[in-house]
């Protein structure tokens, strides 16, 4: 069924990112980056379905040509930390058709940003009918009535004021607003029943916990029937939602007891509540005190003396559940970029070597070449001849070596010395920190949804309590 997912992010030089890299990627192209020299290719790339340009009326034509567009917008760009251009990342519904997603992510495109004065690059990626999805990337400086770039914000007695609203952090409530009102109005028309909403559970005032977002390579594993870190947390979510609904539906019909049973007086506490159930029924005995002793305890133990306390008391474990699970989102992100950051730096460790080596014939070759004579040529075509032999014996590890040197000097902005390996050590030990982070907040998902379950043998046993007082009173 159709999901609500719309994310924003922004790419910055100042990350090691670059809106060339961003834009190859996503269309699965070769660009060259003419700020830093460095060709991104993303050919092999199979799930982009899909790609366009939108510009608005001031840009030049020549901006519907991708390398163009975020070429200019890398060299209107001077500092090493400037904000480059905006991601929007948005999941398209499965019940329409590619060409309804498509028409669907243009419009929606095209009114909310480009008739606003960005210039937008669409594109649709999905692997197999199941995860359709839509990367628009967007420009963040206005364009003039000449077709240059404008200043993205200026100063005003001390205080930053942008010059366009697109950049205001208020925009990111309206986009998510729109993209969901798109998406009905096509499921609506298209004859589906689905409605989403924008809106978080906790706004909407739906009491459960939002699963993690899988991924493509997470959702294509599961898929596959192989089971995921994050589809495991995605299960227990389930399993705990489950639960709390629950708890939920008896927390309410306890609320609903009490107050029959409390019309005029003031309300006992719950405690209070059990003792007198088990009094009045005459059934004091061990079989009925071993029912109600853990709630006796729960009770004790967390200072719950009405309803409301153990309200307060679910919703901290809300709290806490989120908390963690953001959190660990966070941690997994950064291990995963560590991990190819170490991966990277141990094929650039591994193969500098030959690269040496083979830089070394090369150079020999280009030496011996600018001599004259018959001697000369001859010497010089058999070091060309030796250095392409080396390099085709040797092509796994040399162009591992390539790829790993363009990698590590965009995560390091020009600081990576090819006789000096990079911070491999530093690496390691924020990996080592980052994975202890990542299994502490496991434990303490674990430990919460342990707690959720105690709570709710805790309410059972009530539920076991009020139901033989009933039935007690029915004779």
């Amino acid at each position: 069924m159709a999901i609500y997912h719309l994310c924003i992010k922004i790419i910055t030089r100042g990350a090691g990112k670059s809106a060339v890299a961003a834009a190859a990627y996503r269309a699965g192209e070769t660009i060259e980056n003419e700020y830093d020299g460095i060709v991104h290719d993303y050919t092999h790339k199979v799930e982009i379905v899909h790609t366009e340009i939108l510009l608005p009326e001031n840009a030049p034509a020549e901006y519907s040509e991708r390398s163009v567009l975020w070429n200019a917008v890398e060299k209107s760009e001077r500092f090493r930390n400037a904000q480059l251009s905006r991601e929007i990342e948005i999941a398209l519904p499965v019940e329409l058709s590619m060409e309804q997603n498509i028409s669907l992510a243009r419009q929606f495109v095209k009114e909310q940003f480009v008739t606003a004065g960005m210039c937008a690059d669409i594109c649709i990626h999905d692997k197999d009918g199941s995860n359709p999805h839509a990367h628009i990337i967007l420009t963040m400086r206005p364009i003039d009535k000449n077709g240059k770039w404008g200043q993205k914000s200026h100063t005003v007695s001390g205080r930053k004021i942008n010059t366009v609203d697109w950049n205001d952090r208020t925009k990111a409530e309206d986009w998510r607003k729109a993209w969901a009102a798109y998406c009905n109005t096509a499921l609506r028309l298209s004859g589906h029943d689905e409605v989403l909403d924008h809106r978080s559970y906790k706004r909407q005032g739906i009491d459960q916990f939002p699963t993690v977002h899988l991924g493509a390579s997470a959702s294509q594993m599961e898929k596959r029937g192989i089971r995921t870190e994050r589809g495991d947390i995605n299960r227990e979510i389930a399993v705990t939602n489950q639960q709390i609904r629950g708890l939920r539906a008896r927390i309410s019909k306890l609320e609903k007891w009490l107050a029959e049973e409390t019309a005029n007086d003031k309300p006992p506490s719950l405690a209070d509540v059990i003792s007198d159930i088990l009094t009045r029924q005459g059934r004091s005995g061990l079989t009925r005190l071993k029912a109600a002793s853990e709630f006796f305890n729960f009770l004790q133990r967390n200072e719950i003396y009405d309803i409301a306390g153990l309200e307060i008391k679910v919703n901290a474990m809300h709290g806490k559940l989120n908390s963690a699970s953001a959190e660990l989102k966070k941690v997994e992100r950064r291990i995963d970029t560590l991990k190819e950051h170490i991966r990277q730096s141990g094929y650039f460790k591994e193969h500098r070597k030959l690269k040496r080596q083979h830089d070394k014939m090369y150079a020999e070759y280009t030496a011996t070449k600018k001599e004259t004579g018959f001697l000369a040529e001859r010497k010089a075509k058999k070091l060309l001849e030796a250095a392409n032999d080396f390099y085709e014996a040797n092509r796994t590890g040399l162009t591992l070596y390539d790829a790993a040197e363009k990698y590590l000097r965009n995560v390091l902005q020009e600081r990576l010395d090819p006789k000096m390996l990079p911070p491999i050590t530093k690496w390691r030990e924020e990996f080592a920190e980052k994975t202890a982070a990542k299994e502490s907040l496991y434990r303490e998902y674990n430990s919460l949804k342990g707690e959720t379950y105690k709570v709710e043998k805790i309410r059972a046993g009530v539920k076991f309590i009020m139901q033989s007082k009933a039935a007690n009173n029915c004779k």
